[in-house]
């Protein structure tokens, strides 16, 4: 399939010489008007003016009246039809508004706004990926319950820029705040009867405007150009800090639903163009949200790469998380395709050049999996990771206390810690992989391992919403008050799954609120839960401090120590700048046997890892793992005998060590439990 880019002028509002020009795409309208409305009174028009369709299906106007904080809609009139649903009545969004106001529950408004910031010469902080350790956050429930903060900042983007949030990045060493989409977006009217709100926010209505709900209500009372300036000073000051900031983009679908839903801006405008569709109007749904944006058409990828472009530089953002991004690169037979010329856009564009691209490699629709498929510019969540991972230490365990057979041994694991080379065979190398244990949608870590099923019923749909394939073990008991055995057991399980997340190669990703071990009570579709469930706890018991010590520990031990996030695959003969040299050993420190590997029932593994840097430094480290609940004595590697292993983090401690144990010959670990040796 062959798109080429279309010169859409500067669609939206833009300025030449003082002369404001409103610029909007349709192939399939007969009319069009712009509608300039009232600042303090949206129903109040004060003018409207005949749009004229010009070269590529684009219409546009140009009128002294068109300046920057102007108030205004899109008129729009069209052929009636299956594949139609044009209705001249209504006042809709422009795709391309910067600014969007809230009117009520139902209406909105475009806003024309200026690009006129002070960035105080603050840079993007440029983390190579190899140093990048994802912090993915919501950008009103990672402050919203924060005491150090005034009560009119906690939960909006002048939190995120707090002091005091800052400190709390910085300390447990996170370099990027990917936050879930905060484009313009509405809830749902089935949430809505209920009283209910789409926190996470996977219901966009407009791809270049930042939702007002998380501006300060000074800003949301001043207009969306306060908004915008608010978002860009928290931007600004996260890298003033040396924090990246990557959004989560929902480009494809949109709120508008199914056919039968409201109407916003593009169903309004040409829904024939602008949606998959067939001959009959039925929507090709492939999100499981009603609608699917049609990638066939050559504009609607302008739309996403112009969305890109605006975040990227004017809004200085570092990089984009893909949500449902196999939709995206769905060619006219609804086929995913590699080569699909979105995809090839971002890849190609100069403007995203150095621009972290992250993708969700998964849709609903046939053939939606596609973890591993996309271009080596994009790295990709891996949950072949995360369900490994959840396998190996708890509900393999959770086997072995029932049947007393675990079914999964350490091959695969052993993949997965390595960065997938069987998915993501390609020259990013294990930076292709975006490991992760949880996400926000699912159990956050304490309930992984507090929890054996999910417990949504405050969603209010029966408890039928939510996956029911979550590998986690509650061991032994269901919920909170567990006993103070089975807690222990648990704070443990959970730093056996976190080291291996941060001792693996590829580039970590950590839910905001798992490094102080937040709960949910079991809820795992947390998507329309606006409380205190969803909100990162800042009121922390000596355990989840302890805890959250223990992840800084953690990300400190990777940040200096190279070898725990090579940047190529490993061989098992020597250590290059492209290439770390990892060896596996058994649990008597002998190279390990195919045998073993294929054992079900081997439960330990050893491995050594060694890179080079391009300055020549030499970093090694042994990461011993112990997946049985017995404790066990292992031999550390036989050939590496006369070589000092210093002991440097064991998740059977509740803390972190103060200081290195030298130790010789074997290592005792507990068990489950994992740890890390560096090598003099």
């Amino acid at each position: 399939m062959s798109i080429s880019a279309v010169d859409n002028a500067c669609l939206g509002v833009s300025f030449t010489g003082g002369t404001g020009i409103v610029r909007v795409y349709s192939a399939s309208a007969t009319d069009m008007w712009l509608v300039i409305v009232d600042a303090e009174d949206s129903s109040k028009i004060l003018n409207e003016i005949d749009m004229h369709r010009g070269d590529n299906d684009i219409w546009s106007v140009t009128s002294p009246e068109i300046v920057p904080g102007m108030h205004y809609g899109i008129r729009v009139d069209g052929p009636v039809g299956p594949r139609h649903a044009f209705n001249k009545d209504l006042v809709l969004l422009d795709p391309y508004s910067h600014g969007v106001k809230r009117i009520n529950n139902r209406d909105y408004i475009s806003v024309a706004t200026s690009n006129d910031f002070d960035w105080q010469g603050v840079a993007k902080p440029n983390i190579p990926m190899d140093q990048t350790i994802i912090y993915e956050a919501h950008a009103r429930g990672l402050t919203r319950n924060n005491p150090e903060i005034p009560d009119d900042l906690r939960g909006t983007y002048a939190g995120l820029a707090h002091p005091s949030t800052i400190a709390h990045l910085l300390k447990i060493g996170v370099t990027s705040v990917e936050l879930l989409p905060i484009h313009q977006l509405i809830s749902e009217p089935h949430l809505i009867k209920m009283g209910l709100y789409n926190y996470w926010g996977y219901n966009t209505i407009n791809y270049f405007a930042p939702h007002h709900r998380y501006a300060t209500v000074a800003a949301q009372n001043a207009g969306p150009q306060a908004m915008i300036d608010e978002l860009k000073t928290a931007i600004r000051e996260l890298h003033r800090a040396g924090i990246e900031v990557i959004l989560d983009v929902v480009y494809n679908h949109t709120a508008e639903g199914g056919s039968r839903g409201l109407t916003y801006s593009y169903r309004g405008l040409d829904s024939s163009s602008y949606y998959r569709q067939d001959d009959a109007g039925n929507y090709h749904d492939t999100t499981g949200c009603g609608n699917s944006l049609n990638f066939g058409n050559p504009h609607v990828v302008d739309l996403v790469i112009d969305s890109l472009s605006y975040w990227a530089n004017e809004m200085q953002i570092d990089g984009f998380r893909f949500d449902l991004a196999t939709t995206l690169a769905r060619d006219t037979s609804n086929t995913f395709d590699p080569n699909h010329p979105l995809l090839r856009r971002i890849v190609e564009d100069e403007g995203l050049s150095g621009v972290k691209m992250i993708a969700e490699p998964w849709d609903v629709g046939l053939g939606g999996w596609q973890t591993g498929g996309f271009p080596d510019r994009f790295s990709e969540w891996n949950d072949r990771y995360r369900d490994t991972v959840r396998r190996f230490w708890l509900t393999d365990i959770s086997n072995a206390r029932n049947s007393g057979q675990h079914w999964n041994g350490v091959g695969e694991l052993a993949t997965r810690i390595s960065g997938s080379r069987d998915i993501f065979d390609g020259p990013s190398g294990p930076m292709g992989s975006v490991n992760f244990i949880t996400a926000h949608d699912g159990f956050t870590l304490h309930d992984l391992v507090s929890y054996n099923v999910k417990h949504n019923q405050a969603n209010g749909e029966g408890n039928r919403d939510g996956t029911t394939n979550n590998y986690s073990f509650n061991h032994g008991f269901e919920g909170e008050n567990a006993d103070a055995e089975v807690m222990a057991q648990r704070r443990k399980s959970a730093r056996n799954l976190m080291a291996t997340l941060l001792l693996s190669a590829g580039v970590p990703m950590i839910t905001a609120g798992d490094e102080r071990l937040k709960t949910q009570l079991g809820n795992n579709n947390a998507y329309c839960q606006d409380t205190v469930m969803s909100w990162v706890n800042w009121d922390l018991t000596a355990h989840q401090s302890d805890f959250e010590d223990t992840i800084s520990a953690l990300i400190h031990l990777r940040r200096n120590n190279p070898a725990l996030r090579p940047i190529g695959f490993s061989n098992f003969d020597e250590a290059t700048i492209d290439s770390e040299l990892a060896r596996w050993y058994n649990i008597s420190g002998e190279i390990m046997p195919e045998e073993d590997w294929n054992n079900s029932e081997t439960r330990v593994l050893i491995k050594y890892g060694k890179t080079q840097s391009a300055d020549g430094s030499i970093s090694e480290v042994l990461i011993v793992i112990n997946g049985v609940e017995d404790e066990l004595d292992v031999q550390l590697p036989i050939e590496l005998g006369g070589r000092e292993f210093h002991l440097v983090w064991d998740s059977a401690l509740e803390r972190p060590m103060e200081q290195p144990s030298k130790v010789s010959g074997s290592t005792k670990l507990d068990g489950p439990s994992i740890q890390l040796f560096t090598l003099a």
